[in-house]
């Protein structure tokens, strides 16, 4: 009796089809569900109008030069990087929901590539994060959001929002395939942007906070990615000082590689153990 040939691994060709395919799966998915794209934007909205509105008045007198005593220009490039972390949170609960489900179960059976399904889910929510981003930005610019830079540096900014976002996307998926419910996902993400996501520079500047809490709030990687867009979308005078454009900007895309790298493997691990 001959003894099977292992399976051979597919080709770059194959795994881009395929991730074509699980991607194109994943979008129509959302576009078919009434109301996902809006609902999703609803969240950073009220952030915005909340935050601006409430704290404003508060922060202004402590924020840097950059943001020309306007808190809403402090805010929304804040926000978005705040987005872009927790739009993992949508990542994880798809991916949890597609293994209660047994889609994932269906796609081991076929002769597709196993890292296709986890790069579908992620890309996937990639484009629903631009759209969320343009919407947060059309909202900023109705109350007073106002870029200081060119439109190419605006441009960037978002790219390095969504460079973010694609990262933690990774280690959502990661924590949806382990976990498995939709339910207890949600829990434990949570319990992981949350911290990130308050104790940074977001809302506030980082010299606001008690000198405990400074060192650890000024170099995690929500306030890294908020430096970097408020210095590609307000100029350098809006970062603090001892930070700079170029310095911020590569932190934030060693942060966001660094996620891929680390998280990709342990995806493609985690799913083919689903």
């Amino acid at each position: 009796m001959t003894a099977l040939a292992a399976p051979a691994r597919p080709s770059t060709g194959r795994l881009v089809t395929d991730t074509a395919v699980i991607t194109r799966r994943n979008l129509r998915h959302i576009l078919r569900i009434p109301g996902v794209l809006p609902l999703s934007a609803v969240m950073p909205v009220i952030f915005i109008l909340m935050f601006t509105y409430v704290f404003g008045g508060a922060v202004t007198g402590s924020l840097p030069p950059g943001a020309e005593d306007e808190y809403v220009n402090w805010l929304i490039p804040g926000l978005i990087a705040q987005f872009a972390l927790f739009s993992g949170a949508n990542t994880a609960a798809g991916m949890a929901d597609d293994l209660q489900r047994g889609s994932v179960d269906r796609f081991r059976s076929l002769p597709m590539a196993r890292l296709a399904v986890p790069a579908g889910r992620t890309i996937a929510d990639l484009v629903r994060a631009v759209f969320t981003i343009l919407v947060m930005l059309g909202v900023g610019a109705l109350i007073g959001f106002r870029w200081q830079t060119s439109v190419l540096e605006v441009l960037a900014a978002i790219g390095v929002a969504l460079a973010f976002a694609f990262s933690i996307a990774w280690m959502m998926v990661t924590l949806g395939l382990l976990i498995r419910s939709a339910e207890a996902v949600q829990a434990a993400v949570y319990m992981l942007v949350f911290p990130l996501g308050f104790t940074s520079a977001v809302f506030v500047p980082v010299e606001t906070m008690p000198d405990w809490l400074q060192t650890f709030a000024a170099h995690q990687p929500v306030t890294v990615v908020a430096n970097a867009m408020r210095g590609l979308m307000l100029g350098p005078d809006a970062i603090p000082n001892g930070h700079t454009v170029t310095g911020d900007l590569l932190w934030t895309l060693a942060w966001s590689a660094g996620l891929v790298i680390l998280f990709a493997p342990l995806a493609v691990r985690a799913y083919r153990r689903a």
